[in-house]
């Protein structure tokens, strides 16, 4: 998502992106290169293993969650956004279906594909828009401004009364969407403790699946309701959602990161202590807040190194041009490339089109009726949310190319075997109906693999292998490149199921198959690789150079001793 504020705005965002769609991976900053817990005295009460005073300890997975119950239900509560978006994304399908709907808004394929995919280019152009907003007046308000576009967007939704309403709507839906999808995790990275920052940012992406989870079920339970209500209802039942997160974030804390980078150091200081459960004067909470500092000046550093000029002038503008004109030098284009050829593969699976289109592709597959279709595809939601779990525990262990390619081979397989029944049945689904749930079955396959793979891991692994100072506005091209796919996805797909039926998956297992000899011969494995060991493997010197900046920036901070309240000394 493209999301360019200040360069301190854009350094902390990718803690959000990285863990947009996972929970596995974090890889936050200069904490390659100095302890997360480093005691800031001799006392050894307070030794490196984090243990902590009073009996605490650093805990992570579900112990450290147990241990950070403050932080745990703030994280939860700002995953409603992610609610949100999920439920946006899947209540549209079954919406389509509905017999009202269909009768006030009469549509060809075209025109279906316009009206589900232009939510993802209010999306895409959300994303972009609101990261000036997180900047300037904070994570937090600029939830509450998201979440108030997300309102009148579902209002007018619920309210349409013809094409072009419904269509203007639904963009403007996609604005709050596109934000809140940037927001919430970017949030939830800056107030968690490194230990379980992991586990909590993958609530974004469980929040998500179980957004689209309840949006199917929804469908399905209004299937049977006559009239207006039938998606006028399930179209304004978020905004219920929206409410609660509305007047919610107002008791949440400011992000401590923000606070910092506004000269708010005594604040922040006090925001963190809570955060922790810890006196202010305590060493983990110095320390951390000591770190926060050091990310924040290396920005401002390497802003002063690589365009004086600019800096000298105060033209912000440039500084970010300039930014993404370094993308393209020959070191960082490989890594580029990469990134968005993921990002595209991802949505070329074909998963989203089944989020989308769910009801008519089993329709297309021999499965009758509306509501069995709606079941059908209100189990697309509990397997997606159930695969996704995984992910959090065993990204680390098996790799991110292996679960890849494995996941490809088997998607795509799926795709194929799918096909075939359709090629071979299409014209006689009425005495075929066993073939049609056996093709059931392998799409939900295709789901398994999906949810923990390719979901998840085309957000870890373009944010484990750019440097420090270029990760996020590549970050920001990346995610970017992947909500224009999911539009052309949105777009076509209907068409596809019209003109050429059984193609449609033949389309989608020819490019999983290209994506497991892409992952396999120009996707390197990250799992365990710092930062330093990218540059060994795409050539250039960035991250070293990065390591070396940010050793001289901790090295001054710590020679001035600055603490809240003294005079702060500009590295």
């Amino acid at each position: 998502m493209s999301y360019q504020g200040h360069e301190d705005h854009n350094h902390h965002n990718i803690a959000a992106t990285e863990q947009h769609h996972d929970g596995g991976f974090v890889n936050d900053h200069h904490h390659n290169n100095s302890k997360e817990f480093k005691a800031s005295n001799s006392n050894p009460s307070y030794n490196e293993m984090g243990d902590f005073p009073e009996g605490r300890e650093a805990k992570s997975g579900i112990a450290g969650l147990i241990k950070n119950p403050y932080v745990f239900l703030t994280c939860i509560f700002a995953s409603i956004g992610g609610v949100l978006f999920g439920y946006d994304q899947g209540v549209i399908s079954g919406v389509q279906e509905m017999t009202d709907f269909k009768e006030r808004f009469p549509m060809n394929s075209t025109q279906t594909g316009f009206m589900v995919s232009i939510l993802l280019l209010g999306c895409w152009l959300g994303s972009i828009v609101i990261g000036y907003f997180a900047d300037k007046i904070g994570r937090k308000y600029s939830i509450v401004l998201s979440t108030v576009v997300f309102l009148l967007g579902s209002a007018l939704q619920g309210g349409a009364m013809n094409i072009g309403w419904l269509l203007g709507s639904r963009f403007v839906t996609g604005l709050g969407v596109g934000a809140l999808s940037l927001l919430v995790p970017l949030y939830q990275s800056e107030i968690a403790p490194p230990e379980i920052r992991g586990s909590l940012l993958s609530l974004q992406q469980l929040s998500i699946t179980f957004g689209i989870l309840i949006s199917f079920w929804i469908d399905y339970g209004f299937n049977n309701v006559e009239g207006q209500a039938s998606w006028r209802v399930p179209l304004c039942i978020q905004m219920a959602f929206a409410l609660v997160l509305i007047f919610g974030i107002f008791f949440f804390p400011f992000s401590p990161r923000w606070l910092m980078s506004k000269g708010r150091d005594d604040e922040a200081l006090r925001v963190l202590a809570k955060l922790r459960r810890l006196p202010e004067n305590h060493p983990i909470v110095l320390q951390e807040w000591k770190d926060i500092k050091i990310t924040i000046e290396f920005d401002r550093h390497v802003e002063r190194q690589m365009y004086p000029e600019y800096v000298e002038q105060n033209k912000g503008a440039m500084i970010t041009i300039m930014g993404y004109r370094d993308l393209f030098r020959k070191s960082m284009f490989k890594r580029l490339f990469i990134g968005c050829a993921l990002m595209f593969f991802q949505q070329f699976t074909g998963m989203n089109a089944l989020i989308y289109y769910a009801p008519q592709i089993f329709r297309s597959i021999g499965i009758r009726g509306e509501s069995v279709s709606l079941l059908a595809t209100g189990v697309v939601g509990i397997i997606n949310f159930v695969f996704t779990f995984p992910t959090v525990f065993l990204l680390d262990i098996v790799g991110r190319k292996t679960a890849l390619m494995v996941a490809a081979l088997a998607m795509s397989s799926c795709m194929i075997i799918v096909a075939v029944i359709t090629a071979l049945f299409q014209d006689d689904w009425a005495n075929h109906q066993r073939e049609g749930w056996v093709s059931v079955a392998f799409i939900y396959i295709f789901i398994i693999n999906f949810a923990y793979a390719w979901g998840p891991i085309c957000w870890v692994v373009p944010a484990e292998i750019f440097p420090l100072r270029s990760r996020a506005k590549a970050m920001s091209v990346t995610t970017s490149a992947n909500w224009m796919c999911n539009f052309i996805i949105g777009l076509i797909v209907p068409i596809m199921l019209e003109k050429i039926t059984y193609g449609t998956y033949i389309f989608f297992a020819c490019f999983l198959l290209m994506s497991f000899f892409f992952v396999w011969f120009f996707v390197p494995e990250t799992k365990g690789r710092s930062l330093e060991e990218m540059d060994e493997v795409f050539g250039g010197q960035s991250a070293v150079h990065d390591a070396q900046i940010m050793n001289e920036v901790e090295n001054k901070i710590n020679q001035t001793h600055s603490v809240p309240g003294k005079t702060q000394t500009t590295v």
